[in-house]
């Protein structure tokens, strides 16, 4: 364990924190507040800007979309440039807070944006950011990576720099009253995916991570086996807080990561449009099974630990069931077919994007190639 951690976004998480927005900002800030397709106006939220921004001078930009395009968010580029705005308030989730990073970074400068994502440009500099949670999820709110879609060619591409790292974030939970179902358990599997990408590595001695990491875990089966109880107040604040954790880098300082499940499931929507978190849950269990040699003792360990499960020689390969059960508990597919995707050319195209990205050695010993792959394709493509 030899890292070094520390996450500067300060949290505000509670009923009624949208209204400390202006004393959070600076009094000079020129805002830009960038959201999503208008449930904002809907849910409460929106007035509640407009009382907390009162004091402020601000602008806005909607109609970012899921899996955000540099279509879309170049438009808001330009009006942070129009504007001459200096601050930039995401209220949305994890697709709205990634794309207002691109914006951040992409504003100052003076070349093609997407060369951001393509590694072409190292940002140097950013609009400074905050952000208000409506869907958690990512934990975007308070980390440094973006994921950005480009439509034109299909490609959905990932970025990190401290420079776009929200200064702040607000996390109410009573937002979330009012967002549809497929939202609330994309939530939850998104989470749980993300806690297993540094957890169910290898074993490292990590008891702090790995700890932390399994009550994360816990917390989220628990969410999802008490999901009618997601009206009220415990449930939505502990799916909010844990979403947070799960990728805010603490678990995952000084250990190793895999994210092999997001690389492939980036690419299928790109290709089909598949919600993210769904994209996870189709692609993780076949890969836990292609893989489960290298990862066979922290299966184990994730098994009696999270599940409860006893001991014994197959208790990797039950680990894995349990994990896809409980998706399906969730009422979620782990295939393409049983997400309606149905195209012969589907294993051709995954492989294809996989290797023009250059992701021809994935996971936390870089030993999925692209013939791995092919086979943890061919576990989810029935």
């Amino acid at each position: 364990m030899q890292f070094n951690y520390v996450n500067p976004t300060r949290i505000l998480f509670g009923e009624g924190e949208i209204s400390q927005l202006g004393k959070e900002l600076p009094q000079d800030a020129r805002v830009l507040v960038i959201y999503g397709g208008g449930s904002i106006k809907r849910n409460g939220v929106y007035e509640q800007l407009q009382s907390a921004l009162s004091e402020h001078q601000w602008f806005e930009f909607s109609g970012v979309e899921p899996n955000p395009t540099v279509e879309t968010l170049d438009k808001a580029v330009a009006k942070v440039r129009e504007h001459e705005i200096n601050y930039i308030l995401a209220v949305g989730g994890g697709s709205v807070i990634d794309g207002s990073k691109y914006v951040a970074a992409a504003a100052p400068y003076t070349g093609n944006g997407w060369d951001i994502l393509e590694g072409k440009h190292t940002v140097d500099q950013a609009v400074p950011l905050a952000a208000v949670l409506t869907l958690p999820a990512t934990g975007s709110e308070s980390n440094a990576g973006a994921v950005i879609t480009r439509a034109s060619t299909h490609e959905k591409r990932v970025f990190h720099t401290p420079l776009v790292q929200p200064k702040f974030a607000v996390l109410d939970s009573s937002v979330m009253a009012t967002l549809p179902e497929r939202q609330l358990i994309n939530g939850i599997v998104d989470a749980f995916v993300h806690v297993c990408e540094q957890y169910i590595t290898y074993p490292t001695q990590a008891w702090v991570q790995d700890g932390y990491a399994e009550a994360l875990l816990k917390n989220l089966l628990r969410l999802g086996h008490e999901y009618d109880q997601r009206a009220t107040r415990e449930w939505q604040d502990n799916l909010m807080w844990s979403a947070n954790q799960a990728l805010n880098g603490l678990i995952g300082a000084g250990v190793p990561h895999d994210w092999a499940t997001h690389m492939i499931g980036h690419e299928l929507t790109a290709l089909y449009g598949l919600d993210h978190a769904r994209t996870l849950a189709v692609v993780q269990p076949a890969l836990l099974r292609q893989m489960i040699h290298d990862k066979r003792e922290k299966l184990a360990q994730c098994g009696q630990n999270v599940f409860g499960l006893t001991p014994g020689d197959d208790l990797a390969e039950r680990t894995i069931d349990a994990i896809e059960d409980f998706y399906h508990q969730l009422g979620v597919a782990t295939t393409l077919k049983g997400n309606e995707i149905e195209d012969p050319e589907a294993k051709n195209k995954i492989l294809a994007a996989l290797e023009k990205h250059g992701l021809t050695a994935l996971g936390e010993r870089q030993k999925i190639t692209l013939e791995q792959s092919a086979y943890i394709i061919d576990g989810f493509i029935s």
